[in-house]
């Protein structure tokens, strides 16, 4: 049995456990804080870093805005890396994250289930 689940975005098919944790994170990274009308500190502040100059300071401010986010909002995940993989002058990042998966996490058991799992995040600032 699957510890959470979900439907696709873009299939509308079910997504279940690590797959769901991924579509999760997309979401809570390519949403703006203060987009969401009953839940107006949903999001993270990537959107509003990616026009600026990608000087190491932004970039670590990136970082900050991921792990954060996810640390808000995503329990079944805890950030360990962040690395950025690619960025372009069209406004579009992709972020790799490394982290803890804890499949039961959103009942409040943290026993892990992957110390080593991985995310890839493409983060646009047009709409797709």
């Amino acid at each position: 049995m699957a510890s959470s689940s979900g439907i696709s975005r873009v299939t509308g098919a079910v997504l279940t456990d690590f797959d769901h944790v991924v579509q999760s994170i997309n979401v809570i990274l390519t949403t703006p804080i203060g987009s969401r009308v009953m839940r107006r500190e949903f999001g993270s502040e990537i959107l509003d870093l990616i026009d600026r100059p990608m000087t190491d300071q932004v970039i670590l401010a990136v970082y900050a805005a991921a792990a954060t986010a996810i640390a808000l909002w995503e329990p079944r995940f805890a950030v360990t890396s962040c690395r950025l993989i690619a960025a372009s002058a069209e406004g579009t990042l992709e972020l790799a994250l490394t982290g803890t998966y804890y499949p039961r996490g959103h009942l409040g058991d943290f026993t892990p289930a992957n110390d080593n799992a991985s995310i890839l995040v493409p983060l646009s600032r047009i709409a797709a």
